[in-house]
């Protein structure tokens, strides 16, 4: 594994995409997106994706250049579609648009249609909380996991973020997919070429499976058993029922080249001091994580922390250490470099 200057790497991952006519701006943000959650430790949702997106812009089932439409402007709440544009910049906007009309209403809305995929939840969410506001991002996805009591895959993972103001401590960030594990770590261990544990996922007939090709052309388990499949399709319904996009089968996966997205979102953003003080919240937000932290560890536990805690720890080492990528990530980064004509300044390791 090499270790690699964030800044570098979100370089490196813009020049790609500005090779594929993405504008320079939205190409750094979808770039720094994906180093983020590299540097957060989730490889999953990270520049393992960035030949994905090439290959989507290559057949033109993603566009370049995101052109959103605002078909439903009602104060507080808005719809837009996304017209097949980048996951990632629509999300932006949504959550940039949330805010603003948190601003003016005290509760801001915003329903996204035919989007894509756009990395980490909470990376948007983060953003609505440090605005002041509760950010709540919900999002569908292509089938990963059967409906309980069935055996076809017809239900995405679905996840969804919380992140709230965490004072002195940072937001406090909740992302989680539906499954028991996000797709994508499977995908991250097949990079690695590692085994996943028994109880991820089965394969195509129904068997427990630590083969995670076999998990890909298979099933992901929900977590929770019945309650996550519950939880999964009723994401479906605020993502792609509500919105107007696509839903269940209907949406398909970042690493299909050739078909457009119709995963949709829901953002929520709700301004703090209008339900309550901001000095009353931010104190009452500390003496919450004073009291669960304080909390005497189980054993084996070294201590207890808040959600997004280590996240947060991960990228704060990872900006002063460097990104580490597995090897197989950074070879196809270098044939990705070679295939756009894009100079490969990901060589050595950080000083």
């Amino acid at each position: 594994m090499t270790a690699i200057d964030p800044d570098r790497l979100t370089g490196f991952g813009a020049a790609v995409l500005a090779s594929l006519g993405v504008p320079e701006d939205d190409a750094r943000l979808v770039a720094a997106s994906l180093t983020a959650a590299d540097l957060q430790g989730h490889p999953s949702h990270g520049m393992l994706r960035l030949g994905w997106y090439a290959a989507r812009l290559k057949t033109g089932a993603m566009k370049a250049r995101t052109e959103p439409e605002t078909v439903a402007d009602l104060g507080a709440v808005a719809v837009v579609d996304g017209r097949d544009g980048i996951g990632q910049v629509l999300a932006d906007r949504a959550c940039r648009e949330a805010v603003e009309r948190a601003g003016r209403h005290g509760v801001g809305v915003v329903a996204v249609r035919d989007s894509g995929h756009f990395g980490t939840a909470a990376y948007w969410t983060k953003r609505i909380a440090e605005a002041g506001c509760v950010g709540i991002l919900t999002t569908n996805g292509s089938p990963a996991m059967a409906p309980w009591g069935g055996r076809e895959k017809t239900v995405g993972a679905n996840p969804w973020s919380i992140a709230v103001p965490g004072g002195e401590h940072g937001p406090v960030v909740l992302d989680i997919a539906n499954t028991l594990v996000a797709r994508g770590k499977i995908y991250a261990a097949r990079e690695r070429g590692e085994p996943i544990p028994q109880d991820w996922a089965t394969d195509e007939t129904g068997a427990p499976t630590t083969d995670p090709t076999a998990a890909i052309a298979g099933t992901l388990l929900p977590m929770a058993g019945h309650k996550g499949y519950a939880i999964a399709f009723m994401m479906d319904v605020l993502s792609g029922v509500l919105t107007g996009s696509s839903y269940a089968t209907g949406v398909t996966g970042p690493y299909v080249a050739g078909e457009r997205s119709g995963c949709g979102h829901l953002v929520l953003a709700i301004r703090v001091d209008a339900l309550i003080d901001r000095g009353e919240f931010d104190r009452r937000m500390a003496d919450l994580i004073a009291t669960t932290k304080g909390v005497t560890p189980a054993p084996g536990a070294a201590e207890v922390v808040v959600p997004g805690e280590i996240e947060a720890r991960n990228e704060a080492r990872g900006r002063r250490e460097g990104v580490v990528l597995p090897a197989k990530t950074i070879e196809d980064l270098r044939a990705l470099a070679e295939d756009r004509g894009v100079p490969f300044t990901l060589e050595g390791t950080r000083a």
